[in-house]
């Protein structure tokens, strides 16, 4: 049997994982008698966990809602998830939201132990966001995005199997640089030894990532950042649906400043500028023109101008 302390975190987790636990089975869970379960709840109760009884053949346990949040009891994989949703709301642009899940990321990885701590710190200092506010959210395997931010933090060189969009597999041997989330999806820049170039490679298409142990000199990469390399990448992909072309009421400086990441921005007459995007999603440069608060002129391709009329019109509607 578990000593008493162990026991009562054991109990805690299991409380917090099912809404309602039938007595006989949360006390078979512990491996103690119903008796030392009730001694057990109380010793909750004492610390300030609202602990709901109900009684009868039926009876058993819940965990209630409380005057104050208690603390929680995770594992190991889900403190990593929680440590990337903590960082992707880090970038929301939401007032508020960004400095809240720093400090909260700041406390959870605090009190991590050191095996943890290593893996989320890595995640976090080797990310790149390029995002709108929107998180990645493709379906990355947390254990493959922290080993492989452990590897770009640490400058050791990964080995990998990776399937292509058109369904090829192949062994990979890089020196990973940084991580990059952008359109939903994060990406692994990374210079390629087979290839002898920089490469940016879908987390979600990555598998079995591992260290060689072996460890390397970092390479300087041949764009600004790498979020700027992987966006130059998605721009060269063919075929393109669309290729607009946005003539911008405002300084090219301030519109490079806003959006320059995903996009060409060229000067223009009388204080105005060009602006270039490569989508396959129209909705994506509108959010972009509408984050610039400055007025604009679609030269191609008509579609957009369509879908923003669209997105006008709904606008307007709305009370």
């Amino acid at each position: 049997m578990a000593n008493t302390s162990t026991r009562t975190l054991r109990l805690l987790s299991l409380l917090q994982t099912h809404r309602y636990w039938p007595g006989r089975e949360l006390a078979e869970r512990l491996g103690v008698s119903p008796r030392t379960l009730r001694r057990d709840i109380d010793r909750l109760r004492e610390l300030g966990y609202p602990v709901r009884a109900q009684r009868g053949v039926d009876g058993g346990y819940q965990l209630a809602a409380g005057a104050a949040l208690p603390p929680l009891v995770i594992d190991d994989e889900e403190a990593v998830a929680l440590a990337v949703g903590l960082q992707a709301a880090a970038q929301n642009p939401v007032e508020g939201i960004a400095e809240s899940s720093v400090r909260v990321l700041a406390k959870v990885v605090q009190v991590m132990p050191v095996r943890l701590r290593r893996r989320i710190d890595a995640l976090r200092a080797m990310t790149v966001s390029a995002g709108w506010g929107n998180p990645a959210r493709a379906a990355a395997d947390p254990a493959v995005l922290t080993t492989v931010a452990l590897a770009c933090r640490d400058s050791e060189r990964i080995r990998f199997s990776y399937t292509a969009a058109g369904g090829n597999r192949t062994e990979r041997n890089v020196e990973p640089h940084r991580l990059v989330s952008i359109g939903h999806r994060w990406y692994l820049v990374a210079y390629d030894l087979t290839r002898h170039d920089w490469r940016s490679f879908r987390v979600d298409r990555m598998s079995a990532p591992e260290s060689t142990g072996a460890r390397f000199r970092p390479r300087e990469l041949p764009t600004a950042d790498a979020a700027e390399f992987v966006q130059a990448g998605l721009d060269n992909m063919q075929p393109q649906t669309y290729r607009t072309k946005v003539l911008v009421y405002a300084p090219a400086d301030e519109v490079r400043a806003r959006i320059g990441r995903w996009a060409t921005v060229e000067e223009a007459e009388d204080g105005h500028c060009l602006v270039y995007m490569g989508t396959d999603d129209l909705d994506w440069p509108i959010m972009a023109l509408g984050s610039l608060e400055a007025d604009f002129r679609v030269i191609t391709p008509p579609e957009l101008l369509t879908r923003i009329h669209a997105w006008g019109a709904r606008f307007t509607r709305a009370r």
